[in-house]
């Protein structure tokens, strides 16, 4: 176990005298439990949050183009096809430098990564090189691309950018087949903005429209703190003004970048995975940082990645404030900008999904590092030995059975009653007549006496009743 949020702190302990609470329309959506959104009531169970576990390097920044500054990383999943692209920068220099350039690595597994030998620019002397943007500064500085899910988006802009820092402002660009990159306008669209990190969009299908989310400072100018902005777009071409992010009753940090996406299984959830800078902030000492080859400047910070969500608006949620992926043994990740997580969460397997974060950054040995989780595992809702429960708000459903991504220990257990939007039981599908869940499962269908049909109940306010012990809960979903 790693963190933990008492839930009964959280949301307290509610009356379920009639409808305490708006139903929330689910039809047949996944739901995690990476927040209290669905929760009305809990007791004895507390929200979780896990750890991701280190899959080993995915990738040297090893060519001479590449090197110690390489950086901004976004991993993308086209059809069968993984790509990732990043910065390529070998010394350290201004933002936006003629040194940098903007290299792509292809995977058919998200595991093991090769670097294609594009041809597209020459190079330090040569084409045979994994290079899709070079000799345009300073878009190679945070060059940040997406697939456009958009309905009826043209073919030759599926891929689209935005790159630029605040002397130029944020330029767009497009593909048709995220290798072969144009200029989509010769000005910019985003002017208000510091940029000074990676700045993120993608068409939000939850909210009909395109989202940024850019690098600003507290205090304007580049003072104060690091933060987030949004802005959006119904067309890509026209946004609106920026509004920084609320982050709740939580303390100021610095959050160098933002790196929110739709989750590829629930994309009216957005995951972002920022890095916490602490600057000022020295872990290695002078010696080590010799040893370790740490470029001068970059020895007295340090950073890691945090967990945080937002379902639309300008607003994130910080449910969990501990370090998500911390720097851990390797001295290596206690130099500055060390814990820069890649934008994106991809599956890569039938139970598993990856992340990616930078390794060693400002030394001769910068890569780049996997993670997994289990699907939809970023948080779960736990329950001890001891056992507890928790009562959902009143939900709408369309749909045939209740389908969980659960785990239990093989003394724990989990079972689920349905009730009306008052809270009393529904005759069949009780505590009582509920199958014992035991086991760990992705998608597990959860049964009565009666069996596991409730189409029934289908677009009529019920609440579900979770009674735990020694078990995780991390999703839901009424399955067709």
């Amino acid at each position: 176990m790693k963190m933990l949020l008492q839930i009964g702190s959280l949301v307290g302990v509610l009356s379920l005298g009639g409808l305490a609470s708006d139903t929330i329309d689910l039809g047949t959506r996944v739901e995690l439990f990476v927040d209290d959104f669905l929760i009305e009531r809990a007791e004895g169970v507390t929200l979780k949050l896990h750890e991701p576990v280190a899959a080993g390097v995915a990738l040297r920044f090893d060519e001479p183009w590449e090197g110690a500054f390489s950086g901004y990383v976004t991993v993308l999943q086209d059809g069968g096809v993984y790509r990732l692209y990043y910065r390529g920068l070998p010394t350290a220099g201004r933002d936006g430098s003629a040194d940098e350039v903007t290299c792509c690595a292809e995977s058919r597994d998200g595991v093991a990564w090769t670097k294609p030998k594009l041809r597209l620019f020459e190079v330090r002397g040569t084409r045979g090189n994994n290079v899709v943007l070079a000799g345009q500064a300073p878009f190679s500085h945070n060059f940040a691309p997406f697939i456009d899910r958009r309905p009826g988006v043209p073919a030759d802009e599926r891929y689209k950018a935005l790159a630029g820092t605040s002397a130029s402002g944020l330029f767009g660009f497009v593909s048709a087949d995220g290798l072969r990159w144009r200029k989509w306008r010769d000005t910019p669209l985003v002017t208000q903005g510091a940029f000074d990190s990676q700045n993120v969009a993608f068409w939000s299908e939850a909210e009909r429209q395109y989202v940024l989310y850019l690098r600003t400072w507290t205090g304007g100018e580049f003072a104060g703190f690091r933060t987030i902005s949004r802005a959006t777009s119904p067309n890509f071409l026209e946004w609106s003004e920026p509004v920084e992010m609320d982050y709740g009753d939580t303390p100021r940090e610095h959050l160098y970048t933002s790196q929110t996406h739709p989750y590829f299984r629930a994309p009216h959830i957005y995951v972002a995975l920022p890095m916490r800078f602490l600057p000022g902030r020295k872990v290695l000492t002078d010696e080590q940082a010799g040893i370790l080859g740490v470029t001068r400047g970059y020895v007295s910070d340090c950073a890691e990645a945090v967990f945080m969500t937002s379902r639309g608006g300008a607003r994130f949620t910080r449910t969990f404030m501990e370090g998500f992926i911390r720097p851990g043994l390797d001295l290596g990740n206690w130099a500055s900008r060390a814990g820069l997580t890649a934008l994106g969460v991809v599956p890569t397997g039938t139970n598993e999904m990856s992340l990616y974060k930078q390794a060693h950054y400002a030394q001769p040995t910068c890569h780049l590092l996997r993670y997994t989780l289990r699907t939809d595992g970023f948080a779960s809702v736990n329950a001890p030995y001891q056992g507890g429960e928790l009562i959902t708000k009143p939900l709408r459903f369309t749909g045939r059975e209740l389908v969980l991504n659960v785990s239990t220990s093989a003394a724990g257990s989990l079972r689920v009653e349905v009730q009306n939007a008052e809270g009393t039981p529904v005759p069949g599908f009780s505590l009582g007549d509920s199958t014992e869940i035991v086991g760990d499962a992705i998608e597990r269908v959860v049964r009565w006496d009666a069996g596991s049909d409730l189409s029934a109940f289908a677009n009529r306010p019920v609440r579900l009743r979770f009674v735990m012990k020694d078990a995780d809960l991390y999703s839901l979903r009424f399955r067709p």
